[in-house]
């Protein structure tokens, strides 16, 4: 069997960095095309000389020229960027990952049209810990659904620009539709003053930033006289990245659609 044939939209953040490295590691895939932004000073260099390595791939700010060898691009960027990655990846039939967080509805909807026309894994998280988690979380939602108050709890690094993270998001969905709730209408992101007491039915978020933390969450249900709490911890980006390949090989026989991590674990 050939390798697959990977294309990594963004090269100078960590996890870019990972992406690359992964994928150099991985004999199963191979390395096409990397792209960065017109700015970045990265552009014409060996994608990867920091890791002293020559992999005869420059990083590039063509994105057609990136995704003309490509079976399918994995894509860690921002909302925009993904955005505008998708439109290209679908002129050229490449199937896509993405791992962007911060989606607004109304670009969440642009990236469902696309899987008309190609197939794409669309997951806030792709470590295959956090979705086993995903699956722990519904369990244990529907078990503890009454007398029971729910608090999602996440860290991330000094660096991450969007809060609640889209891990602790996707956890807030799942619990919230295992109880038979709306998160829209029960989240509650933050607490300050005179609160009141807390409303039975909320479901609660609490971000921290600081430091290098690469992601814990950790989801709480406090009762009386008791509280179980469900947490997963990130050491490492790696696991994003062997997730992200994992996802990039399901699809390889896909012509179409929207899949998660679920659909790749085969967890559904």
């Amino acid at each position: 069997m050939s390798a697959l044939k990977i294309a990594l939209a963004g090269a100078s953040g960590r996890m870019g960095r990972m992406l690359i490295e992964t994928v150099l590691a991985t004999p199963s895939v191979q390395l096409v095309g990397v792209y960065e932004r017109a700015n970045s000073a990265l552009i014409g260099q060996d994608a990867g000389a920091f890791l002293g390595q020559r992999t005869g791939v420059s990083v590039s700010n063509e994105m057609h020229a990136v995704l003309a060898a490509a079976d399918c691009l994995i894509d860690f960027t921002r909302p925009e960027g993904t955005l505008a990655h998708l439109q290209a990846a679908s002129e050229h039939g490449v199937k896509l990952v993405i791992g962007t967080t911060g989606f607004t509805p109304a670009q969440r909807a642009e990236i469902e049209a696309a899987a008309s026309r190609v197939p794409i894994v669309l997951a806030p998280n792709m470590s295959v810990g956090v979705n086993v988690t995903f699956k722990l979380l519904e369990l244990a939602a529907r078990l503890l659904a009454s007398d029971y108050d729910i608090e999602i709890i996440e860290a991330h690094h000094r660096h991450k620009v969007d809060a609640p993270s889209g891990t602790a998001l996707k956890m807030g969905e799942i619990v919230a539709q295992a109880v038979g709730r709306d998160l829209a209408e029960v989240a509650v992101y933050g607490r300050e003053g005179v609160t009141g007491e807390r409303k039975p039915s909320t479901i609660g978020f609490a971000t921290v930033r600081g430091g290098d933390i690469v992601g814990d969450h950790t989801v709480l249900f406090a009762g009386a006289g008791e509280r179980i709490e469900i947490t997963h911890k990130s050491a490492s980006r790696v696991s994003y990245a062997q997730g992200a390949l994992r996802a990039a090989h399901f699809l390889a026989d896909k012509p179409n659609g929207l899949f998660d991590m679920q659909d790749v674990l085969g967890l559904r």
